[in-house]
């Protein structure tokens, strides 16, 4: 089964976008996963094909209008119930588990927004969720959704060239990842840690689980804290 994305936005030709490249590209051209987008200001009001209006109650910036947005929902929104994500910075923070939830199904349906937002309203009359990809605000949804697609598509099968890379990459156990090391065994004076070359699995896997639990605590206290109370505040 192809895993589908339907993508709602102002600039369709923002897409693929860098996930036309890489293992995600490759992926695209096998047709592990699809996209299609789909422009929202054809269904614009009025000759200008306009999409939004100044907000009620005064202040900058315009907003997305509810009945143009339910109209290009209506016309293009998928029969196979799958998640429609509003990408928005009020939006619940995305989580790798929320990535595997996507990941798993059949695909997902992004609605870009732009300028100060769309109308609430939409909100209680479609089923959708609302996802941050982070604590910042971006120019549009389109970068927001890109990143989405990319942290769910490395996901799908076949698409990456191992599945233990997913099992000991950042966030799989609510850790973050150990740190990496390659050739020369020595480079400006510096040298990879003994036990990388010592060939003792046992070892190696135990020193990578201490790293990755050190700089969990040193530079994600919230994940921390987490993992502790997940595994037990005996955890150290």
């Amino acid at each position: 089964m192809t895993w589908q994305v339907d993508v709602l936005t102002l600039f369709p030709e923002m897409f693929p976008g860098f996930l036309g490249y890489s293992l995600a590209g490759r992926a695209l051209e096998e047709q592990r996963w699809s996209l299609q987008t789909h422009a929202l200001r054809e269904f614009g009001s009025g000759r200008h094909k306009a999409v939004d209006d100044t907000p009620f109650g005064g202040g900058a910036g315009m907003v997305i209008r509810a009945d143009i947005l339910d109209a290009a929902l209506e016309a293009t929104k998928p029969q196979d119930n799958r998640p429609i994500i509003y990408l928005s910075p009020k939006g619940r923070l995305l989580q790798q588990a929320d990535v595997k939830r996507f990941a798993s199904g059949r695909g997902i349906y992004c609605i870009c927004g732009r300028y100060e937002g769309i109308d609430e309203r939409i909100f209680q009359k479609h089923a959708i969720e609302e996802v941050s990809v982070g604590d910042y605000v971006l120019s549009g949804g389109e970068p927001a959704a890109l990143v989405l697609m990319d942290a769910c598509v490395r996901l799908l099968p076949g698409v990456m060239g191992s599945d233990q890379s997913e099992v000991e990459e950042s966030f799989s156990e609510g850790l973050l990842e150990y740190p990496h090391y390659t050739k020369p065994a020595q480079w400006a004076g510096l040298k990879v840690p003994g036990v990388l070359l010592s060939g003792h699995h046992g070892a190696i896997a135990s020193w990578r689980k201490e790293q990755a639990k050190t700089i969990t605590k040193e530079r994600r206290p919230d994940l921390w804290a987490t993992y502790q109370h997940r595994y037990g505040s005996g955890v150290s």
